[in-house]
C-alpha cells in the first residue's frame, strides 16, 4: 500500500511532538519543578498530541477522498435528500446581506 504524499510530513511532525512530550518534563525537572508537575505536564502534552494526531489523520483521509468525489455524486445525494422545509408559521426572510432591515446613518467612515 502506498502512503499518501503528506504522510511523511505528518509522521515527522508526530515524532517531533512525541519528542517534545518527553523533553519538556525533563527540562522542567532540570529547572526545579516538582515530579508531579512534570508528570502532569507530560500527560497533558501527550493527550494534546494524541488528539492532534487523530485530527490530522482524519483531515488527510478527507482530503484524499475529496478529489475523487464527482459532481454526479452530489447531484444524486441532493435528489434523495432535499433541504428541509421551514416549520409552519415561519416566514421566509427577504433581502440580502447581514444588515437587512437596519437603518444606516451616515457614510462608511469609522467612528472615533
Amino acid at each position: 500500500m502506498t502512503a499518501p504524499p503528506g504522510d511523511d510530513r505528518t509522521t515527522e511532525l508526530i515524532r517531533w511532538a512525541a519528542f517534545s512530550c518527553a523533553l519538556v518534563p525533563v527540562v522542567l525537572l532540570w529547572y526545579g519543578s516538582s515530579l508531579a508537575g512534570a508528570t502532569g505536564t507530560a500527560l497533558g502534552l501527550a493527550a494534546v498530541t494524541a488528539v492532534c494526531r487523530l485530527l490530522l489523520r482524519r483531515s488527510e483521509r478527507g482530503a484524499a477522498r475529496t478529489p475523487s468525489e464527482h459532481p454526479q455524486d452530489r447531484a444524486h445525494h441532493q435528489e434523495h435528500h432535499p433541504a428541509p422545509a421551514p416549520p409552519p408559521g415561519h416566514r421566509a426572510r427577504g433581502g440580502t446581506g447581514a444588515h437587512r432591515g437596519t437603518r444606516h446613518t451616515g457614510g462608511s467612515t469609522p467612528v472615533g
